[in-house]
């Protein structure tokens, strides 16, 4: 896409720190990383968001962000990682072109990532299990 910041990227008119890169996938530091070694994983084919990506696209991209993930565990010393993504405005996707957050982990670095408690109201489990499964 011609306004993608991150198809901008892909093409070399914005600048990046790259950490990898192969034919089909790009890993970059953010402009405004959330954390040390805050990485994105991004796949080089403009896919708005999970329900666009292809199934190829999306496999080979999760065994780059095993790999880095092992990679920045090792080498940074990093005790574990978030893997986040996001899909859709209502979802928080801040950029329209697929990525996924790889967010290191270390003791004491005062990132809370996991969901609060909502009141998301009454639901019943077995209804909403039927419909998925249909």
């Amino acid at each position: 896409m011609k306004d993608c910041v991150f198809c901008k990227i892909v093409r070399g008119e914005l600048p990046s720190r790259k950490i990898y890169e192969d034919k089909d996938i790009l890993v970059f530091f953010p402009k405004d990383p959330e954390a040390k070694a805050h990485t994105l994983v991004i796949p080089k084919k403009h896919y708005e968001n999970i329900f666009e990506i292809s199934q190829t696209d999306l496999k080979k991209l999760i065994i780059v962000v095993k790999n880095l993930s092992e990679k920045i565990k090792i080498k940074l010393g990093a005790e574990g990682v978030n893997i986040l993504h996001a899909s859709g405005k209502v979802a928080q996707q801040s950029v329209p072109h697929f990525h996924v957050h790889i967010i290191p982990r270390f003791p004491d670095d005062g990132i809370d990532a996991w969901m609060k408690q909502n009141n998301i109201g009454p639901f019943n489990l077995d209804d909403l299990q039927s419909k998925i499964n249909k």
